[in-house]
């Protein structure tokens, strides 16, 4: 772990920051497939930050440990394994158990989960693909793929597409930046957390209408009753 360890000085402390040192750490120990094991855990372990590996392996390519094109070849093939992985997971948990699930949870309605998964098999492909531009949702959003059963090809194609275009762009700022590339880390902390933020807003809104929606119609039932 000579050439990287010293690079390492993400913004993330504790367990999570020395994670993250042990998977860079791979990079010195067995090249470029230590890059694209890094980026598999990162897509199956969404709190490991891409933006922290991605321009290490660019940076460890300018360095001469390894060519740029294997960096960018093993994170994508990387970024494809996580993926499937948690595709799988799915796949195997299925639209079903989500039924299920909302059946028996506050809030939920099994219609949800159908009006979901018919947005997701019409608008799917184009979701995967942009998906993995976005921090979070990159890993999550291989799971309703799975769920619905994506054809498998289809599936590959575009999340192959998009992390190639992802993991190209963040070790070329490390392969050009070198040791600057933490500048690029503090934008991508801004984004994740626009996103988080976002999803948070949208889950308040959501149990807020359902809330309202739940109170009226216990309204129009009490005339009915009495």
């Amino acid at each position: 772990m000579h050439l990287l360890q010293a690079t390492t000085t993400s913004g993330s402390d504790g367990w999570l920051s020395g994670l993250v040192d042990w998977l860079v750490g791979l990079m010195d120990l067995i090249g470029p497939v230590g890059a694209g094991i890094a980026i598999a855990a990162e897509n199956i372990f969404p709190p490991i930050p891409s933006e922290a590996i991605l321009p290490l392996a660019g940076l460890a390519a300018s360095r001469g440990s390894f060519a740029i094109w294997e960096a960018i070849l093993w994170t994508t093939i990387g970024s494809l394994a996580g993926a499937l992985l948690l595709y799988g997971i799915g796949a195997w948990f299925g639209v079903k158990r989500l039924v299920w699930i909302a059946e028996r949870v506050p809030l939920l309605r099994a219609d949800d989960v159908h009006r979901t998964v018919a947005w997701f098999e019409k608008h799917g492909p184009v979701a995967v693909f942009f998906g993995r531009f976005v921090p979070i949702f990159r890993s999550l959003i291989s799971i309703p793929a799975g769920v619905v059963r994506m054809p498998l090809w289809k599936f590959a194609l575009y999340t192959g597409g998009g992390s190639l275009i992802w993991n190209t762009i963040f070790v070329l700022v490390g392969y050009f930046l070198g040791e600057s590339w933490h500048v690029v880390e503090q934008y991508m902390d801004i984004a994740q957390n626009v996103v988080i933020v976002v999803v948070v807003a949208a889950v308040a809104v959501f149990v807020w209408l359902r809330v309202r929606q739940i109170l009226r119609d216990r309204r129009e039932r009490q005339p009915r009753e009495e």
